[in-house]
């Protein structure tokens, strides 16, 4: 466990912060000096628990691969989760904090408050009482993720001019974008919950299809998409129109359906085989998706049936 005295309440600075923590960086911005945020790249970190003072400047930890289960205190509240890619936790200036668990890799950008000032400024707030940055302990927003991903991409092309009006303009724009979304005199704005591209609906389905025979879980299933099990139930829900576990059975009945159609395998073999626990299961499931038994549905297609058979 590694700490500050809690009893030493001094904010701890930008350039403090790297002799506080008991890791270190296996980037970092900080020799090519850069205007406006600091980004620190560091590596996953397990088994963690570590309390640190205020710091006197924003902190923005967002995951760019990986998951990890952590706990996060902070303004008297504990908030356990499961930090995985595209992940975000904000961290505003003032605020003592608990970190216990294992860290996923995070590229940590340290904002400082002039910035978020200046960014006021520019928008119309007439003072600093009218900026409040909120705690957030997770969240997935898409205009973080973007603005992460193009300083941890000029992080590692080599040194140029140019870096210093990309970052900076970013810089700016991450100040705008925490003053619009997540300044407490600001509303609340409900973000739209994201939905799963097609690439990862792909991978769900071919995952699916190749273990039909068998028990297929939520946290599986989430594992692939590197979600928490509680995003995956509304993020597949909200991509596909069902439920995951709707959609696994819809996969199992028309694997069924194929296999009566082209095949001459008993029906309580096909049963074991699209993952039903028997055969009254398989039946009871089949009549409900398709409104009629098997047996039934083997009959009424039964010529297609006998000639598949006698092609054996």
């Amino acid at each position: 466990m590694s700490t500050l005295s809690q009893t030493d309440r001094k904010p701890v600075t930008i350039d403090e912060i790297v002799r506080v923590l008991s890791h270190r960086p296996i980037a970092t911005t900080r020799e090519r000096e850069w205007p406006g945020v600091i980004v620190d790249m560091y590596a996953p970190l397990p088994n963690i628990s570590e309390r640190y003072p205020a710091l006197d400047h924003h902190l923005i930890c967002y995951c760019p691969s990986g998951s990890a289960r952590l706990v996060q205190g902070r303004d008297g509240t504990v908030h356990e989760s499961l930090v995985s890619t595209g992940v975000s936790m904000l961290m505003p200036a003032g605020y003592d904090s608990l970190w216990e668990g294992s860290a996923s890799a995070t590229a940590r950008l340290r904002i400082p408050t002039a910035l978020i000032a200046s960014a006021g400024e520019q928008i119309g707030q007439r003072s600093t009482s009218q900026i409040e940055i909120r705690n957030v302990f997770d969240t997935r927003d898409s205009v973080i993720e973007r603005m992460a991903l193009i300083l941890m991409a000029e992080l590692d092309h080599k040194p140029h001019p140019a870096q210093t009006l990309i970052v900076d303009q970013i810089s700016c724009a991450l100040a705008a974008h925490l003053l619009r979304s997540y300044n407490v005199f600001e509303p609340v704005v409900p973000r739209a919950l994201p939905a799963l591209s097609k690439v990862e609906v792909a991978r769900l389905t071919a995952y699916i299809e190749d273990n039909l025979d068998g028990p297929i879980g939520l946290a599986e299933l989430a594992s692939i998409v590197n979600v928490s099990r509680f995003h995956f139930t509304r993020l597949f829900k909200r991509s596909t129109g069902m439920t995951a576990i709707g959609f696994v059975e819809q996969c199992r009945i028309r694997r069924a359906q194929t296999l009566i159609l082209e095949t001459a395998i008993p029906l309580s073999e096909i049963a074991l085989m699209t993952g039903f626990a028997d055969q009254s299961h398989f039946t009871r499931r089949f009549h409900r998706h398709v409104g009629c038994t098997p047996a039934t549905f083997a009959r009424n297609n039964g010529q297609r049936r006998a000639m598949k058979g006698a092609g054996h």
